[in-house]
């Protein structure tokens, strides 16, 4: 067997609304994917915190979490992450311990210290700027209200206490690497858009790991876009619509997803090109050969546990044949 056929592959979804469409249509299709992938035997499906983003309809993660372990049967569900400092701890801990208690040994609980917003918004979710640099605190809290809590403290979540739902730090630098070492935690990383630091990480994750509770030995995901279709050519053009995405985050537009277009050249220059091709630096993008390639050599290069993907696709129909054309990659 290849390094890919026992890798266990999941998906990150940011219920992002595609041009033309709406968010009740985006939130069914978001759980017809998630259907869809719980039959093929994805691992896992977690879901990103984004306020005030036009286009991403994931702001309310633990409720869209909810939704979808409903109508999932095996898949693990959870977040991708929750953005701790937008929260307090206790809340957290009971949403996702009643959460656990609906469906036992199927939740994860993602955690991240950036906004997920612009700094207008940050205010608005009554956000104090200096609870990132509180983030261990409040990881170390979460553990301790979700594990058997034994400290004689008054304040405990009920729901959530003794669920010891699965905590993960996630990432795009180098402090949640070394924070989810220290704590002995699975970590994620944000390749799909910040690839900059991914081997650095990585390396410094496994080197620094300690043991724990949760976890003996390091495991880690790299998340990074792919974009499968019968074809490589097909899916090149099908890989123009996350292209024009990220043209438009660079220049503070609106994010809904944008139809496929044959020639990017008639919409970027040189320097745009540049800045959108480093944000997708790690992209897979291809038919089943090629992605059967280019995932062997991507799991082998950074020695991953597991693989998460965005699957930013415009047509619904084709993203949902990206889930089969993905899996049977894999078996190749």
């Amino acid at each position: 067997m290849s390094l890919l056929a026992d890798t266990p592959l999941s998906l990150l979804e940011l219920a992002t609304v595609p041009q033309g469409s709406d968010i009740p249509q985006t939130l069914q299709h978001m759980l017809e994917h998630a259907r869809h992938a719980d039959q093929l035997g994805f691992k896992r499906l977690w879901l990103a915190e984004h306020h005030n983003m036009a286009g991403i309809a994931s702001s309310a993660t633990s409720v869209l979490v909810g939704q979808i372990a409903a109508q999932t049967q095996q898949i693990r569900v959870g977040s991708g992450g929750v953005m701790l400092p937008n929260h307090a701890p206790l809340v957290i801990a009971e949403q996702f311990g009643t959460l656990a208690s609906l469906y036992p040994d199927r939740i994860d609980l993602g955690l991240g210290r950036a906004p997920g917003t612009d700094p207008i918004t940050s205010r608005a979710l009554r956000r104090d700027d200096m609870r990132a640099e509180q983030f261990p605190a409040e990881v170390a809290e979460l553990q301790r209200l979700l594990g058997d809590d034994t400290s004689g403290k008054r304040v405990k979540a009920y729901p959530g206490s003794g669920t010891h739902v699965p905590i993960w730090l996630l990432g795009s630098s180098l402090f949640s690497a070394q924070l989810a070492a220290h704590r002995g935690l699975p970590y994620a990383f944000a390749a799909h858009f910040a690839p900059r630091y991914l081997h650095e990480a990585l390396a410094l994750y496994r080197q620094q790991f300690r043991p724990s509770e949760q976890l003996s030995e390091p495991y880690a995901i790299a998340t990074i876009p792919l974009i499968a279709a019968a074809s490589d050519k097909e899916a090149h053009y099908l890989a123009t619509s996350s292209q024009q995405r990220v043209m438009a985050l660079m220049s503070g537009q609106p994010l809904f997803l944008p139809p496929p277009v044959a020639n990017m050249d008639e919409l970027w220059d040189i320097p745009m090109q540049a800045q959108v091709q480093s944000f997708l630096a790690m992209a897979v993008v291809g038919g089943p050969a090629t992605l059967t390639f280019k995932l062997e050599a991507l799991v082998k290069e950074l020695g991953v546990n597991e693989l998460m993907f965005t699957n930013d696709i415009y047509d619904r129909q084709k993203r949902l044949d990206a889930l089969e054309i993905v899996m049977d990659a894999k078996q190749r």
